[in-house]
């Protein structure tokens, strides 16, 4: 079923997305003042810090090229949910998007942007990202996707929101919840003795506020950018997942640019990057005041040893080989990382 889903989806996208445009990107002009213009798609709205670093990241494409580069933005899932934009791209309808874990559907090994319970802090994270066994994953996307990732964006912990207090397992019986387009978190949550199912992002809003479904799980900014604090009192601190995602250009598309504008989208990457660690680092603790000053109640009374040894049959079951040694690879790095800090 889930296969036949994705085909589904991936004929929508075909439809719908290759209607609008024979190709993502277009040129004007010739020569030397050839101008590619991309069009860049994802699901957030306008509000979110995402669309703040993908606006601050086009702006630096256009400085740096001199105009040569030009990024046109559609949020708030406006040409189609988060895989609908990846097939977008592959079959040349758009160019960007900013994509996580869903990548999955594509390439195994993507699952590790979002596993439960995986990292013990931002820092063991952002060392694993940032080194080796990130490029693992990065080379995946390319080889089997066809995707180019740009940058990273740190994702702050996701959290599950309820009309009752949730503290442990026990408290998920007769649960039903929104999971994203993620095989493991249906399996871990399913195992921890939730009912989760798969729901659209744009969609989630009106399943809570229909009574369609109980509960959610995101992070925090993706609570309040989405208006969850309207049809959830609270917000319960599992914390069960620390997770990046990445913004991904068609690697065909990356590839038609001449190569000083390659290095240029490049440095702008790296300069967006750095921004969008500002903006969430800034925002964390914001975020959670304002969440609380439009009504939801913290949970902080949450058992994570539970969740974890919950989830941890799933996640066992879940890999295979290779996927299950990159996950203990991921684990040592995080002792490692102990170790070397005392």
């Amino acid at each position: 079923m889930f296969k036949k889903w994705t085909i589904y989806t991936a004929a929508i996208a075909l439809v719908v997305l290759g209607g609008c445009s024979s190709a993502g990107s277009s040129t004007e002009l010739g020569g030397d003042d050839e101008i590619t213009q991309w069009k860049m798609t994802h699901i957030s709205d306008s509000s979110h810090l995402w669309h703040r670093t993908a606006v601050e990241f086009a702006n630096l494409v256009d400085e740096k090229t001199e105009g040569k580069v030009q990024i046109e933005i559609y949020p708030n899932s406006q040409l189609g949910s988060e895989v609908d934009n990846i097939n977008s791209i592959r079959y040349g309808a758009t160019d960007i998007t900013i994509t996580g874990e869903t990548l999955e559907v594509w390439t195994p090994n993507a699952v590790m942007l979002a596993v439960p319970y995986a990292f013990e802090d931002e820092a063991h994270m952002r060392r694993v990202i940032e080194g080796e066994l990130g490029q693992i994953i990065e080379n995946d996307i390319e080889r089997d996707i066809g995707l180019t990732p740009l940058f990273y964006m740190e994702r702050a912990p996701r959290n599950l929101t309820s009309n009752y207090p949730i503290s442990s397992p026990e408290d998920l019986r007769g649960f039903g919840m929104r999971v994203p387009n993620v095989p493991l978190f249906l399996d871990a949550w399913s195992e921890a003795g939730a009912q989760p199912q798969v729901i659209s992002l744009n969609e989630v809003f009106t399943g809570l506020q229909q009574g369609v479904i109980d509960g959610q799980e995101n992070p925090n900014d993706l609570i309040e950018s989405n208006g969850f604090y309207e049809v959830q009192q609270y917000l319960n601190t599992t914390e069960h997942v620390r997770s990046w995602i990445y913004v991904v250009v068609g690697t065909e598309q990356m590839e038609a640019l001449p190569e000083d504008q390659q290095e240029m989208v490049r440095e702008a990457a790296a300069e967006a990057e750095a921004y969008a660690q500002d903006l969430l680092e800034a925002e964390t603790e914001a975020v959670l005041e304002r969440l609380v000053e439009r009504g939801m109640e913290v949970n902080e009374d949450v058992d994570h040893d539970a969740f974890r040894d919950a989830m941890m049959p799933a996640l066992e079951d879940y890999f295979e080989e290779e996927q299950y040694q990159l996950y203990l690879d991921i684990l040592a790095e995080g002792e490692g990382g102990q170790e070397d800090a005392e």
